[in-house]
């Protein structure tokens, strides 16, 4: 049992929301949040939040597109924008996709997030942190896993300060290494902002790596030694088994197959891990 998600009482409950994120779209973010989520799910109250507006992480749950997501949730929380305000509330979004496991969707509106805000006089990078704060999110889960866009930029910024701790999944290439620095920018800008608390850096998470082919083996280390400042998990190279669960709407948990054994373990290891870092 993961000893910092209490349970005891309502006002002694504090979830952690934590964020799967990396500039450099393909490299299995939204794989590894899904699984990551079902994990969890084992023996905790898991929200899933969509920041993506490509919304892949909600189809995995989700086989029709849903009327309202976060992105209606998150305008309706800015006064300044009643104009633009939509009938819908929480319990309009949420979801309800396993056992343990709810869903806040995204949606194509959320690309057009960082314009509908542009000219609002309250902090716009606190938009996501304070309608987890409203709704009293982390007393209700014990686990908020976001999804976050391969890009730069306000939703990302949004993202960063409403989360405990943040996990930077990558392949090692040049390209993936450029997004994670990316990323290490922004939270640097956040610290510099001085708005709220820098979420802390839960590792890094190694995926799709092709161990027979010698370059990829020169790139893993060559990102290890780039990225020694911060915590390497144990690299994810098995695609097959991810390739069949996902095109079956499955998580790896779904399987019995021995072949799926060391998948669930990893996420199992990842989970505690997690759970250490944020205790």
């Amino acid at each position: 049992m993961f000893s910092f998600f209490k349970q005891d009482t309502r006002a002694q409950n504090s979830g952690k929301a934590i964020a799967l994120m990396n500039q450099k779209g393909g490299v299995g973010k939204t794989t590894l949040a899904f699984n990551l989520a079902h994990s969890f799910a084992k023996n905790k109250r898991v929200l899933c939040l969509d920041m993506d507006p490509q919304a892949n992480f909600s189809s995995l749950f989700l086989k029709k597109t849903p009327e309202f997501n976060i992105h209606h949730l998150l305008i309706n929380s800015v006064k300044e924008l009643k104009p633009l305000h939509t009938q819908c509330m929480l319990e309009d979004v949420i979801q309800k996709v396993g056992d343990n496991i709810d869903l806040l969707p995204s949606g194509q509106e959320l690309s057009g997030f960082e314009l509908t805000v542009a000219g609002i006089t309250a902090p716009r990078q606190l938009i996501l942190k304070r309608l987890i704060e409203k709704h009293e999110l982390k007393t209700k889960y014990d686990v908020i896993i976001i999804d976050g866009p391969p890009t730069l930029g306000l939703l990302v910024v949004n993202i960063m300060c409403a989360v405990d701790g943040v996990l930077f999944p990558f392949i090692p290439d040049r390209f993936s290494e450029q997004g994670l620095i990316n990323m290490q920018n922004v939270l640097s800008d956040i610290e510099d902002m001085q708005i709220c608390p820098v979420p802390k850096n839960l590792g890094y998470v190694p995926n799709l790596l092709d161990s027979r082919r010698k370059q990829a083996v020169t790139d893993m280390e060559k990102m290890r030694e780039e990225l020694k400042h911060g915590v390497i998990h144990s690299a994810f190279t098995n695609k097959v088994q991810f390739g069949k669960s996902l095109s079956q709407g499955k998580s790896v948990f779904d399987y019995k197959g021995a072949d799926f054994a060391q998948l669930q373990e990893q996420f199992k290891e990842l989970a505690s891990s997690i759970e250490k870092e944020l205790q």
